[in-house]
């Protein structure tokens, strides 16, 4: 979640390109937030905040090349974007990583990784879920 805003803190150059957007999924970051999670799992309350917060810093990963480095850095000092996150993307095998926890062996059964990142033509059944994110596939390559 991005820190409070103050007046003193000064935006870099061309933030008015990315301002609405992230203004926009901020919103919805909010309203996922205070969603009730009647009729849910409980794993399943946080899919949509792990969605929301992928979106965001996807979004940042994708128009780094549009916009100034001091931008891109502010984005990730001020937690806009996951700066871990992104630092995976750029490694190759994980340009589709839908979320952190999905790598971590630790919080998964035998110490492996989550079934989201077996390939699709690897796998028994064909549609599954991740526990953590909701991800239905995310091995680069599918």
């Amino acid at each position: 979640m991005p820190k409070v805003e103050t007046s003193r803190l000064k935006y870099p150059e061309g933030w008015e390109l990315i301002e609405p957007t992230l203004r926009e999924l901020q919103a919805k970051m909010r309203e996922a937030e205070n969603d009730p999670n009647d009729g849910k799992r409980r794993c399943e309350t946080l899919w949509p905040i792990f969605k929301i917060a992928h979106q965001k810093s996807r979004y940042i990963f994708e128009r780094r090349n549009e916009i100034s480095k001091e931008l891109y850095e502010f984005c990730l000092d001020q937690r806009y974007a996951d700066r871990n996150l992104i630092a995976k993307w750029k490694k190759p095998g994980y340009e589709r990583l839908c979320c952190l926890k999905c790598i971590q062996p630790r919080d998964h059964n035998f110490q492996t990784t989550c079934v989201c990142r077996v390939p699709k033509h690897l796998r028994e059944e064909k549609v599954i879920e991740c526990v953590h994110c909701g991800c239905r596939g995310c091995a680069s390559g599918d």
